[in-house]
């Protein structure tokens, strides 16, 4: 986050981006290439839905504007919402989704690893149980961008494919921290090892910090909020 990013833009941030990365992975639910797989993206899920909560929980209260969780996640427009672009981009196959959930699970440890000791100690705490789960996640995505990319001659071209066309929205992660040479040493070693190359830097969309967002948010978000929509204020 830049100097000018105040506390709320930041708890937003990490909320929204762990909120949409849970809306997409859920919907592999059925359609993932195995049932252990579809058991293994919705407990990712889960746990991004998680820190979801418990951040957008936090921003509700440093808001003060009355609200909770479910008021941000769900009475929120996309120019409202603070996610990066790459987590809202849709997933149009498997390989997909295993590039994605490799940049973004790899940005993510580091970030809850250097929140974790944030002087804010509830962000801190909620930062502490997070880089746990996104370590899971990381090994989960390495696997499968191994079994991918140095697998059959089609796995491998889908693969990287999904590198190719996802690595230039990594960028948007690393503004305003210093992350980027960490989460390079990362991914480029699984890269190497799967036999994927690893692309060029160039073209670098952004805009998602500050409520620029894709196409993708909106149908994504019409999606996740139409129940809360038509029924305000219901409870089970």
């Amino acid at each position: 986050m830049s100097s000018t990013t105040t506390p709320l833009d930041e708890l937003l941030a990490i909320g929204d981006d762990a909120l949409i990365a849970a809306q997409r992975l859920a919907q592999w639910c059925s359609r993932a290439p195995e049932m252990e797989e579809d058991v293994a993206l919705a407990n990712i899920a889960l746990d991004q839905l998680g820190v979801a909560r418990l951040v957008l929980s936090y921003a509700a209260e440093v808001e003060g504007a009355g609200g909770d969780e479910d008021t941000l996640a769900y009475l929120r427009d996309d120019r409202q919402f603070r996610n990066c672009l790459l987590v809202e981009l849709p997933e149009p196959d498997f390989a997909f989704a295993m590039a994605k959930l490799l940049f973004l699970s790899a940005f993510q440890r580091l970030r809850y690893e250097a929140l974790a000791t944030s002087a804010d100690e509830r962000l801190a705490a909620i930062a502490a149980k997070a880089v746990k789960e996104s370590a899971y996640h990381l090994d989960h995505a390495t696997m499968w961008t191994l079994r991918l990319g140095d697998g059959t001659e089609e796995s491998h071209r889908r693969m990287q494919n999904a590198v190719d066309e996802l690595w230039p929205y990594t960028h948007e992660l690393f503004e305003g921290n210093e992350l980027r040479p960490a989460w390079l040493s990362i991914v480029e070693a699984v890269l190497a090892e799967a036999t994927l190359t690893r692309p060029t830097d160039g073209w670098a969309p952004s805009g998602g910090r500050v409520g620029l967002h894709t196409e993708h948010l909106s149908y994504l978000l019409a999606e996740m909020q139409v129940v809360h929509r038509a029924h305000p204020g219901a409870r089970w």
